[in-house]
């Protein structure tokens, strides 16, 4: 049955960091991340993390579930400058698409449409400094590249099947951390053989890595 999502009460907060414990586990727990899915998901977690503002602090991925410890800031007071969102928007989209984003919000500016020039950095700020939202594309956007890479590869390509079908999915759940992040690390407990770990020298050191 699916929960709702707690988030942390200070979430809002400019003084108190939210930080979270997330765990995601593939569907039917199937062992699907080698060097390479791991190495594509790591490509996905810096991707999204320059784009949504998001921190994270730490990761590790094993063969079936990861967890991530992640710092989510509150949108920075007065929202984002034309140029910070260009920035971030070159994080995960061509430069094509950011060069058309730019131009739009030039012409805006120009004429004088602030509040058209503000509905174009809500088509992309919606989607930052959010817990799920960071949850939510950095799963879908692992999930389409290895449906994509395993249907090229497996036995199972050459059956057709339904445009758009998942073969991977995902569970995941979130915990806010109260305390400190160094209390949580140094809790971390044996670990599978086939593993990554990363982040920031005082999270990694708690996974041993």
């Amino acid at each position: 049955m699916r929960r709702s999502r707690w988030l942390a009460p200070w979430k809002d907060s400019l003084v108190k960091p939210a930080i979270y414990h997330c765990v995601s586990r593939v569907v039917d727990r199937q062992f699907v991340f080698g060097d390479a899915e791991r190495e594509q998901f790591r490509i996905y977690l810096r991707m999204y993390e320059n784009f949504s503002g998001c921190r994270i602090l730490s990761y590790c991925l094993m063969s079936n579930h990861f967890h991530i410890l992640l710092e989510v800031p509150p949108m920075p007071q007065g929202g984002l400058t034309d140029e910070e969102l260009l920035k971030r928007l070159r994080a995960i989209y061509s430069d094509a698409v950011v060069g058309l984003v730019e131009k739009e919000l030039r012409e805006a500016r120009e004429k004088g449409l602030t509040a058209y020039a503000e509905q174009i950095h809500a088509r992309y700020t919606y989607r930052m400094h959010d817990l799920s939202q960071f949850m939510k594309t950095v799963l879908q956007r692992m999930t389409r590249w290895y449906n994509l890479h395993d249907m090229g590869t497996d036995k199972l390509s050459k059956i057709a099947l339904p445009r758009g079908l998942v073969r991977v999915g995902w569970g995941h759940e979130t915990f806010p951390l109260a305390g400190s992040v160094e209390g949580f690390v140094g809790e971390a407990g044996d670990l599978p053989l086939r593993f990554s770990c990363g982040g920031s020298a005082v999270c990694v050191r708690g996974c041993g890595a």
